[in-house]
């Protein structure tokens, strides 16, 4: 496998989808139960080429993605050969990002001297899903990109 294999959950949301790559290989309903008994191995491999399939398509589409943590929010924006980031870090260890109150603390306080905020840009050493796919794999989110776009065009400005 080149990602994970989807949760339980992830399969019931995608069992049309399931469906159709199954239909694409001509098993239909009654041969996969029957795969599924007589041959479990194939059935865990499909399983397995199912959810790449899946992450290949999620991953291949995503441009942003946010991570947070107790005192630093990780922003990304995703191109095809390099990722751009921005850090901020809360000076004041009481801060909690994680909680509504931190985040409100955030922005009351975005632009203090108790907000460290830096960029970067890294290009891509790895394949560009793979290592989308280690960020997410380490907490990361996709997101709308909407708060990347906020603090990036207040940093420009």
């Amino acid at each position: 496998m080149k990602y994970s294999r989807l949760t339980k959950e992830q399969f019931e949301e995608l069992h049309q989808e399931f469906i159709n790559f199954l239909a694409t290989q001509a098993i239909d309903k009654a041969e996969w139960d029957k795969i599924k008994i007589e041959k479990p191995e194939v059935a865990e491999q499909e399983l397995d080429v199912f959810s790449d399939l899946v992450w290949e398509g999620v991953l291949s589409r995503a441009e942003y993605l946010e991570h947070f943590s107790k005192n630093h929010i990780f922003l990304f924006q995703c191109f095809d050969k390099d990722i751009k980031s921005i850090v901020l870090k809360s000076l004041v260890p009481e801060t909690d990002f994680l909680t509504k109150e931190g985040l409100q603390w955030l922005s009351d306080n975005m632009f203090t001297d108790t907000i460290e905020i830096k960029t970067g840009k890294k290009v891509f050493t790895e394949e560009r899903n793979s290592s989308i796919f280690q960020l997410i794999q380490q907490g990361a989110f996709l997101s709308d990109g909407q708060l990347f776009k906020q603090i990036i065009s207040i940093i420009e400005s």
